[in-house]
């Protein structure tokens, strides 16, 4: 098995989310005991992979960890005590008595009336609360499917772009498909700039410089615009919102397309 192959059909990535066929898997382990390069693009895809689920999760919300719904009704024992002498029956007081119990089974039945209300009005907000969460949830769901779909895409190219002399320490994996004509951007570490300044992607296409879009701050996966016909990849440091052109002078990355 080429090692070529595994890297072009995406057997790395298929192996990382567990849909490599069995035989497939035997032949990629016996590979991955032999070469530490390849073992080491696993490791990374599968960091890569991580780093992305853990930032569209959603945390649960509080009032769905300790329960929806709360207790509408309590318990409540009542226990009334009339003594009669059956000797001496007395009527008013017994009509009075029971007069007395209903005011105030009345009472109670209207308080409890108007708590349940309040209860009631409690859950709705709630439940209104947890379908928009839910709603974010099939979102967040549905854009991260998409992320691994293009990711794990046999057609899908891997690109790592390394920062030169004006950002040494600047790492970003592309991934192009040209099937799809669709581009997604990962920084793994992308030096913070000021307010002034964006990072920003060019796709070189016959020597001339086209705008891929302006790289969001505080993100670290995102979804690029595809160039046909692009022969590199290239990062600049422009003005803040973006260039027309790219800062030539302050290009701090790029990577040949094959």
């Amino acid at each position: 098995m080429e090692k070529k192959k595994i890297i072009e059909e995406g057997w790395l990535e298929q192996y990382a989310i567990g849909t490599l066929t069995a035989n497939d898997k035997v032949l990629l382990d016996r590979m991955l005991q032999e070469d530490t390069e390849l073992r080491h693009q696993l490791d990374e895809i599968e960091l890569n992979l991580e780093k992305i689920s853990l930032e569209n999760t959603i945390e649960v919300p509080q009032y769905v960890k300790s329960g929806l719904f709360k207790n509408i009704k309590k318990e409540t024992g009542i226990t009334s005590e009339i003594s009669v002498n059956q000797n001496s029956r007395m009527p008013i007081m017994i009509a009075a008595s029971i007069a007395a119990i209903l005011m105030f089974g009345c009472f109670y039945l209207y308080s409890e009336m108007n708590g349940i209300k309040e209860d009631l009005q409690i859950v709705r907000q709630e439940n209104s609360k947890l379908k928009q969460d839910l709603n974010t949830t099939k979102e967040v769901l549905t854009e991260t499917n998409n992320w691994f779909g293009l990711i794990t895409d046999k057609n899908t190219e891997r690109y790592t772009l390394r920062g030169n002399a004006l950002a040494p320490d600047a790492k970003l994996t592309s991934y192009v498909n040209h099937e799809t004509k669709s581009v997604a951007l990962h920084t793994h570490n992308l030096p913070e700039l000021d307010e002034e300044h964006d990072y920003q992607m060019w796709a070189d296409v016959d020597g001339e410089m086209i705008n891929m879009g302006v790289i969001p701050k505080n993100a670290n996966l995102m979804a690029m615009t595809y160039i046909d016909n692009a022969e590199s990849l290239n990062i600049t440091i422009e003005p803040a919102g973006g260039n027309t052109h790219p800062t030539v002078e302050r290009l701090i990355s790029n990577v040949y397309l094959n």
